[in-house]
């Protein structure tokens, strides 16, 4: 219960801001907006949700090593809730009067980039740790843990449901109440955190060295971390003060390229220097394939906090009965059929497994692809309404989160499993660490996409249609090359199936 309730609320501020980002980002100065364009916007938004996912593998280390794994979730909830209360701070001084500004303050932009950064170094402490205490709960072996896990994942979905509904009507009056909800939301999972926390003895413990050799292990770790941490305070308040100008969109490029490099050169230096036998070298070369197909789902996918958000915003018909609804609304639309179909497609692979038809792994990434093909498929004949200059039904948007989600359902828990199966033995961490990678790549390459496929000028509608096209081609293509590969790769798996 403590842990379902902690993520209940980190999800609810986590998904609450990101309804509100790359909306409050692109919105006029003057309606209380940064005034940004839809490239820099974009770059931002997909800066922020790599780093969030980037972070998650030092801050799983250091909390093994150092901190542990509870004091890491009460820090990282700390850091986070500091973080969505700095982004409302601009709020509190202009008590929503926008309509006579020009230009951005200090204030507006320090406060944003620096509520965004806090977020991301408290969502790297927290989100890997938490899951991880979950994992402890039960013995090895034990039946209930999966059951425990799909308790934990509904407080997730359930925490994303209610967020962008609640933070988009307050900022419906002013942007900062909104991003202060988000805030306020991982304060009352502290408060429950440490209310509860007694559940929790014995569990996530930080680690207790045993002898001179560790305690000087740590101690030597806890100096580099000091160092490392005034470095990157140093890098930050060079920044800031506006030394170094900053492209973000050049720096989003830069880093999907070191992500790129980063991952493939770790996976070829296992392969050809890990000490593997052949068998494990293969699956360590399934890992690496797919993993260019994971980064291209999650490019897809995570669209739906910015292309589809602007989509939403600008050529979505949202009136009912006289009622506009907020445009964060649509972002709920995603949680709510994983509530609804998440417990149907397990069920449908077990009924399958028990019949000798459950599809291999590969066939469900294949499906997985083609799903969200689909789904941006039905997003050009939307995007063909709006370019005509009309507004789009949301429908359309709602179908197309429908298909997004059964392909997430399709993908992503099977990515998980696959990789834990696949990873040989002493390499597990590191190749979940692969896995979370190509989730971080996929997440900047969305925001890149969404700076060109948002239809934020005369010129970029009239094109919109043909860009969603591309990538129906783009992913459905990746979809048909997987499925022509999946026999090399279900021999590469060998006894894994």
């Amino acid at each position: 219960m403590t842990l379902f309730f902690t993520e209940m609320w980190e999800r609810f501020s986590y998904y609450g801001m990101r309804a509100l980002l790359i909306l409050f980002m692109t919105a006029a100065i003057a309606e209380g907006g940064l005034g940004f364009d839809d490239k820099t916007s974009g770059a931002i938004y997909g800066l922020y949700t790599m780093g969030v996912y980037l972070l998650a593998l030092p801050g799983g280390w250091l909390a093994d090593r150092l901190f542990g794994l509870k004091k890491s979730v009460w820090y990282g909830g700390i850091i986070i809730a500091m973080g969505h209360f700095t982004m409302a701070l601009p709020g509190i001084f202009s008590a929503g009067d926008y309509a006579s500004k020009t230009e951005l303050s200090s204030l507006d932009i320090n406060s944003f980039f620096l509520g965004l950064i806090l977020i991301v170094f408290g969502t790297g402490l927290l989100k890997p740790n938490i899951s991880s205490i979950v994992g402890q709960l039960y013995p090895a072996g034990s039946t209930k843990r999966d059951a425990g896990f799909s308790i934990f994942y509904m407080g997730i979905n359930l925490g994303a449901l209610i967020a962008p509904i609640a933070c988009s009507t307050l900022a419906e009056y002013d942007w900062h109440l909104g991003f202060g909800l988000a805030g306020f939301g991982m304060v009352l999972g502290l408060i429950q955190y440490k209310l509860t926390g007694s559940s929790l003895d014995g569990y996530g413990e930080p680690p207790i060295p045993v002898d001179e050799t560790e305690k000087s292990q740590q101690s030597r770790l806890k100096k580099s971390v000091s160092w490392i941490g005034m470095v990157v305070l140093g890098i930050l308040a060079i920044l800031f003060t506006g030394v170094v100008p900053i492209n973000a969109a050049a720096i989003a490029s830069l880093s999907g390229t070191i992500i790129a490099l980063v991952a493939f050169g770790y996976l070829g230096y296992v392969i050809l220097f890990g000490g593997l036998n052949k068998s494990d070298r293969n699956k360590v070369g399934v890992i690496a394939i797919l993993f260019l197909f994971s980064a291209m789902f999650w490019s897809g996918f995570e669209q739906a906090g910015s292309t589809l958000n602007l989509f939403a915003e600008r050529f979505t018909d949202r009136t009912v009965l006289g009622f506009e609804i907020p445009t964060g609304y649509f972002q709920s639309i995603n949680s709510m059929f994983i509530i609804i179909f998440a417990p149907i497609f397990g069920g449908m692979w077990v009924w399958l497994g028990r019949k000798n038809l459950e599809p291999s792994s590969p066939l469900k990434f294949t499906f997985g692809l083609f799903l969200l093909g689909l789904g941006f498929l039905v997003m050009y004949f939307a995007a063909k309404i709006a370019a005509s200059g009309e507004l789009a039904a949301p429908t359309w948007l709602i179908m197309t989160y429908m298909l997004h989600t059964f392909g997430e359902l399709a993908l992503s828990p099977v990515g998980l499993s696959l990789v834990t199966k696949l990873a040989p033995k002493g390499y597990g961490g590191q190749m979940m660490g692969i896995w979370f990678l190509s989730v971080s790549l996929g997440n900047l390459f969305a925001g890149l996409i969404a700076g060109e496929a948002s239809g934020g000028t005369e010129e970029a509608l009239a094109q919109m249609p043909d860009q969603y096209m591309m990538i129906v081609y783009t992913v459905i293509g990746s979809a048909a090359v997987l499925f022509l590969l999946k026999p090399i790769i279900r021999k590469m798996m060998g006894e894994v199936h």
